[in-house]
């Protein structure tokens, strides 16, 4: 199983009045995570949408939240596959700060085309994310 690490330092404009990091900022990181977890595999998203007109629309989005994270942090997310076939993926995330998890996180994505209706993933991406079918 491949893994992805980007790390990410808290800015002050991602806290909130406590001085924690406002829980929407967590979708924002895994977006980021993803991205270079595709990256990490050889999929470039502006070009899988340019080229092939395949698009990956949020179909879900979950996130477990344990300890909080502070300004100034270096929060490391962890990034893999959990699930992907020829018209969904799901990607999974964890989100550390010196060895102590802060969150765990899921999102799901539907392979769609510029008109936003399903699709199938075109073949030559199946071998970059381990899709046999």
């Amino acid at each position: 199983m491949h893994v992805s690490e980007s790390r990410i330092r808290v800015r002050y404009a991602e806290t909130d009045q406590m001085g924690v990091v406002y829980y929407a900022n967590y979708f924002v990181w895994m977006e980021i995570a993803r991205v270079d977890y595709c990256r990490s595999v050889g999929l470039i998203y502006q070009q899988m949408e340019a080229e092939d007109g395949v698009l990956l629309a949020v179909a879900e989005a979950h996130c477990r939240y344990r300890l909080p994270a502070l300004y100034d942090q270096e929060v490391s997310v962890r990034t893999w596959l959990s699930d992907a076939h020829s018209r969904l993926i799901r990607f999974s995330y964890e989100m550390h700060v010196d060895g102590r998890t802060l969150a765990e996180g899921e999102t799901k994505h539907i392979f769609c085309n510029r008109e936003m209706r399903p699709m199938r993933l075109p073949q030559k991406y199946h071998a970059l994310l381990g899709i046999e079918r």
